[in-house]
């Protein structure tokens, strides 16, 4: 950390570079300009407490190392209110975030003790009838398709961009 104070960790599922790079178009175009100051994401734990941090790391490379990366696939839109995310489907990472909630059970916020719901937001903090309109061509256009995961990554939460902590990989077959 490098002299500075300690920080919460957020956990998130690392896309393979096409997929990420659709991503973040998406939300280069839909995500209000002065809000969008990170990439497109898909968080599994949103704040895991510092003293975690060696221990997860440990954890998330005994999740990945050698270990086949998990399907995953695009499923539909759906609306945030104000914004609107793509569903995310992999039972796989749906289990790796299970073992890592009950390993960590003692130390999760309500909001990560509560059921996941693994997205990536495209749009928020928006109109509701902007959100509306977006939600409904995406709906439009939407074609299921498989994603590559590639692996886990840790950041540090400072308030503003997440500084990186620490990437997982999968094995690539």
């Amino acid at each position: 950390m490098s002299g500075q104070p300690p920080a919460p960790i957020i956990v998130t599922a690392v896309f393979g570079r096409s997929d990420q790079a659709w991503f973040d178009d998406l939300r280069q175009r839909h995500f209000p300009p002065e809000r969008n100051v990170l990439a497109a994401h898909l968080t599994m734990f949103h704040h895991l407490p510092p003293s975690a941090a060696d221990e997860l790391k440990w954890r998330l490379a005994e999740e990945t190392r050698g270990v086949p990366a998990p399907a995953a696939a695009l499923a539909g839109p759906f609306s945030l209110g104000r914004g609107v995310a793509y569903r995310i489907d992999s039972a796989g990472l749906e289990a790796v975030r299970a073992r890592i909630a009950e390993a960590f059970a003692g130390m999760l916020t309500p909001q990560d003790q509560a059921g996941w719901r693994p997205h990536v937001t495209i749009q928020n903090k928006v109109e509701p009838a902007t959100a509306k309109m977006l939600l409904a061509d995406l709906k439009a256009a939407f074609r299921p398709r498989p994603l590559i995961i590639d692996g886990l990554a840790t950041w540090w939460y400072r308030g503003g961009p997440w500084e990186p902590l620490s990437q997982h990989r999968f094995r690539r077959d």
